[in-house]
Parts: C-alpha cells; sequence; structure tokens
C-alpha cells in the first residue's frame, strides 16, 4: 500500500512539471498532496450523487434544480419538482432530447433522460379544453406570462422577511450588529438612513397590499429588529414601537407618490375632501381598498392597454362565451387580459349582479369562477376548500357531537346521516350544519324547492344556495338536508347565476369564488360560516380572528 502512494505520489510529480526526484522531496509535502487529492476525489464522488437538471417553467423562469438523486419514476420525478418549485397545479413534462437536435420529447421514461437533462414543465390546463379537477393559481401564470407583470401573485406571507438595503445601508447594519452582539450599543442613526430604511420597507408591503392593518406594520417592525437588533429602540416595551408609528407615515407619503404616478388601486382614493375638492366625500368614508386581503384588488391596465383597447377585447370576449362550442384556452387568455377593466367597473362603480352577468357572461362559468378568484386572491380556491375540508372534518363531527344543549340535540339528529363511503355527502352534511354549530341563521341562505317550481320563492334572497329536489320527495323542511338533490344552484341579489350543479359541496365553493370576483359583502346571518371557510379553510388573512374563529381554529389545531 506504501509503496501504491509512493509510486502514485511520484507520478503526480512527474504530471505537474517537478522536476526534482522522489528523493529529495520530502514526506511532508508528500503527504499534502495526497491528502489533497483524496479531498478531490470524495468532493467528485458527493458531486456524482447529487442529480442537476434545469427546468423551464415559463419562458421567464428558468430554474435550475438540484435533486441527492435521480428519480426511479417519471411519477416520482413530476412530484419532487412540484414540491422544488412550489407549483400546485398538474403538470406534465417535456425534455430536450440530443439524439434529434435538443428537441422537446414527452417524457414518459427516466432513461431518456441525457446526465444534465433540460425539462419543461407542461401545464396539464394546457393540453385539455374543459377545465381539469384541480385548477390551480399557476394556470395564469403559465398561460399567461404577460399577466405576471402587472398583477401580484403573493399573498402577505405568514412570516415577513426583510429584504436587503442598499449596499452602504447593508455595510452599516452588519457593523451596527455586531458592536450591538459585542457590547450592546444600539446603532446611532442618521435621518437619510432611517429615511432609506422606512422606503424599502413601505415598498416592500406595497408589493403585498397597498393598505395594511394594524397588525401589518407591527410584523413588519417585528421583523425588522429580530434581523437587526443594533436598531431596537430603548425604553420601547417591544422593541420597536417607533418604527411601528414611522413606518404608518411612511407608507400613507408612499402611497401619494404612486398615487401621482397613476397607480389604480391608491389613485381611486385619491380626491377626498379638502382645499382642491370641497365637495367630495370626507377621507375616511368608503375607502376603495382589500377588506379580505384581495392580493389584486385594484390592478393597472396592463402595458399598452388602456379603457378603449380593453373594451374590444371584451365584446370580442362576449361574443366567443355565446359561441356553441367556445374556445376555452382563447375566453381564458381574454379573461386575464380585460382582468384590470373587469375590476376596475366591479370596485369603482358597484354595478348589480344582473349587469355584470350581461356584460361578463364569461365570469359565470365553473371554469372562470376559478380562475377569478386565483387572479383575485392569488389561491387555489377548489384545490384548497375540498382538502381542508377533508382535514378538519374529523375533528368538526367530533366537536359537534360534543355538543351540548339544543343544539347539540339538533346537531345529533343529522350527524347519522354522515356516510364514510360518500365523501360528498359527508361534506354537505358538515357544510350543511356548520352555520348551526358557529351560531349563524341559514333559513335564509339555504332555500328548497321543487324540480317543478320556477324558483320566485328566492327572488328577495340576496346571497344563497337553492337545492332542487324531485317531485316525489318528501315536502321540503329546515330539518331536511336533502342530501341526494336532483340539482343545487346558486342566487344572487334574487338571480339564479348558477344552476345545474351536482351538489351542496360544490354550490358553497362556487359562491364563495364569486363573492371575491363581485366584491360582495358576506351575508350578515352567516358571518361565522363565511370567516370560518376564508380564514382557517382557505387561510386567506389568518391573522386577525375573532374571538369564536381563534377558539375553533385552536381547537381544529389541539385535535
Amino acid at each position: 500500500m506504501t509503496r501504491n502512494r509512493t509510486s502514485l505520489a511520484f507520478r503526480l510529480f512527474f504530471g505537474f512539471g517537478v522536476e526534482r526526484r522522489l528523493g529529495r522531496c520530502s514526506i511532508t509535502h508528500l503527504q499534502l498532496l495526497l491528502n489533497q487529492m483524496e479531498e478531490r476525489n470524495a468532493l467528485a464522488l458527493i458531486m456524482e450523487d447529487k442529480w442537476h437538471i434545469r427546468v423551464f417553467v415559463t419562458n421567464e423562469a428558468i430554474r435550475k434544480v438540484t435533486l441527492d438523486g435521480k428519480p426511479s419514476n417519471v411519477e416520482t420525478l413530476l412530484s419532487v419538482l412540484k414540491l422544488k418549485l412550489g407549483l400546485q397545479c398538474d403538470f406534465t413534462s417535456q425534455y430536450e432530447d440530443p439524439l434529434f437536435g435538443n428537441a422537446l420529447c414527452n417524457l414518459t421514461d427516466m432513461s431518456d433522460l441525457p446526465e444534465r437533462p433540460t425539462i419543461k414543465i407542461i401545464s396539464s390546463l394546457a393540453l385539455t379544453p374543459a377545465h381539469s379537477s384541480s385548477l390551480s393559481t399557476c394556470s395564469t401564470d403559465i398561460l399567461s406570462p404577460r399577466n405576471k407583470d402587472t398583477h401580484r401573485h403573493d399573498p402577505w406571507p405568514s412570516e415577513f422577511e426583510i429584504q436587503e438595503f442598499s449596499v452602504d445601508i447593508n455595510y452599516r447594519l452588519r457593523q451596527g450588529d455586531l458592536v450591538y452582539m459585542r457590547d450592546g450599543t444600539l446603532l446611532q442613526m442618521s435621518r437619510d438612513m432611517k429615511h432609506a430604511i422606512l422606503e424599502r420597507l413601505a415598498e416592500a408591503m406595497y408589493k403585498y397590499m397597498a393598505y395594511p392593518r394594524d397588525y401589518h406594520f407591527d410584523e413588519v417592525a417585528a421583523a425588522l429588529v429580530k434581523k437587526h437588533p443594533c436598531l431596537r429602540e430603548p425604553g420601547s416595551y417591544s422593541g420597536y414601537c417607533g418604527w411601528k408609528n414611522s413606518l404608518k407615515f411612511k407608507m400613507g407619503n408612499y402611497r401619494t407618490k404612486l398615487r401621482r404616478s397613476g397607480m389604480a388601486d391608491v389613485k381611486v382614493n385619491g380626491c377626498r375632501r379638502r382645499r382642491d375638492f370641497p365637495d367630495e366625500d370626507p377621507p375616511s368614508l368608503n375607502i376603495k381598498k382589500a377588506k379580505r386581503n384581495e392580493t389584486n384588488f385594484l390592478p393597472n391596465f396592463p402595458d399598452g392597454e388602456d379603457e378603449v383597447s380593453l373594451e374590444a377585447i371584451r365584446r370580442e370576449l362576449d361574443m366567443d362565451a355565446k359561441k356553441s362550442l367556445p374556445d376555452v384556452i382563447g375566453i381564458r387568455k381574454k379573461m386575464d387580459q380585460t382582468f384590470a377593466l373587469r375590476r376596475k367597473e366591479i370596485v369603482e362603480e358597484q354595478p348589480p349582479v344582473s349587469r355584470i352577468v350581461e356584460r361578463w357572461p364569461a365570469l359565470f362559468t365553473e371554469t372562470q369562477i376559478y380562475d377569478e378568484f386565483s387572479r383575485v386572491a392569488s389561491k387555489n380556491l377548489r384545490q384548497q376548500f375540498y382538502e381542508a375540508l377533508d382535514r378538519h372534518t374529523p375533528s368538526l363531527i367530533q366537536m359537534m357531537k360534543s355538543k351540548r344543549g339544543k343544539v347539540g340535540q339538533s346537531l345529533e339528529g343529522f350527524l347519522h346521516q354522515i356516510d364514510t363511503q360518500n365523501i360528498t355527502v359527508t361534506r354537505t352534511v358538515v357544510l350543511r350544519r356548520l352555520p348551526m354549530f358557529l351560531g349563524d341563521d341559514d333559513s335564509e341562505f339555504c332555500r328548497t324547492c321543487f324540480d317543478s317550481d320556477n324558483g320566485e320563492d328566492s327572488a328577495h334572497v340576496p346571497v344563497g344556495i337553492l337545492t332542487v329536489i324531485p317531485e316525489d320527495d318528501p315536502t321540503p323542511n329546515a330539518a331536511d338536508l336533502h342530501l341526494h338533490p336532483s340539482s343545487v344552484a346558486v342566487i344572487l341579489e334574487g338571480d339564479l347565476v348558477l344552476d345545474d350543479l351536482s351538489s351542496y359541496p360544490e354550490a358553497f365553493c362556487l359562491l364563495f369564488g364569486l363573492v371575491y370576483a363581485l366584491h360582495l359583502d358576506y351575508p350578515r346571518s352567516m358571518r361565522y360560516s363565511f370567516e370560518f371557510i376564508q380564514k382557517i379553510l382557505l387561510d386567506i388573512g389568518q391573522n386577525k380572528l375573532s374571538p369564536k374563529m381563534q377558539t375553533l381554529k385552536n381547537a381544529l389545531m389541539n385535535s
């Protein structure tokens, strides 16, 4: 073994052009070279275990992904990519085949991939004319990269991350943090430095919402002093109260700058009563801002477009939607293009639902309701609604069974209808009894009629669901859940805007999507049920919960 190592070192010396004989080399020098060579060999072995691929998510988003090893099959590879890239949609993949000049081929076998492959993500929505069962937020991302440039796509994060500042600010903060860690001395800032920090934070907050709430400012200020402890404030009980107040003023000044530049979501509140506009609304009256954590409450028009050009696209969209065989992909593209115009009408003019149905008939289809919710709230409504409902159903059933008093007796009479073999029936029972469990009144929200009726009894219902039952069904009453209806319909402002739906859960999910898409208020008698859907099931604006919802969330987390 010693002879082999010496011979190897001898060859290594002559390979590097060393002219000295082996006998004149020190043993220490030989040992150092051998150790370096072994380290390089070990590093090479480690790198061989890694598998590097290049992934085209969109034409603009190209990612390098490193895996611990090559997956054994295509399904595993797609699952890993879905997790690594943070995608929520179903997709297939293609790869560049070197045998055909790097032309794209469908990936069906892992053995077809070269050593360093290039893979392209293909959304399932782009391959089928009908909407797939797992609609996702990335549908509009992949099909409409233009939409990504003008709209927000990320809701407010669960943990706000402080971005990097300018080079000089970062340097001074690092030095300040080192001094603070050494002897606890706080950083003495100049006025310009504080201004630059606040300006950067306001810009980062605006990327998520134009009108943050009090707890949002609290989160950002806390994150700032956590990352840079040298900025803590002496004498403050939290260490960041002054930062929070300064950030509120800075955010107001930042909105003023954006309003002057023409940003739609703040410009809409520009003409308030003051010296120049004495006849306008008071400053605090009817402010148009996101109240349910909508990420795209009032977006700007796409670059190069104005109201006239978007209206022309709307007319084309109207004709396409009335065709007997509409082009689903073409309609989705035009709905993406006209999103800003549609939101401007809905938010600023607040037209009746019948007017919106007349101008935007494509919006009142199952596919576009889910797509519109993704545009407005950046959430996959259908997938997250059902996944969260199914995940919490066992705990909700146990809580309903443990309920005491008159409500508990009423709930117990319905829970025996749960069918573990039929997920739709189980979902229906839970959703129908959720208002009773939360203390809501669903007598006006849940309506029932025979299939021979014309639905006139629901003309006064502002928001609700109509269950249509067959004639041979017993007389409809509030004590019957009607788990196998003829059809289910959605009521808005007394009109049936969606009908022939298959189940109550489907109708509830679509109704919730329409509430966001049409900027409607929750029914007052169902406030807790809708808050549960929004903040617990869909995890939208969960930071601020009512006491009842906070108690329910804690119970679900501990169950």
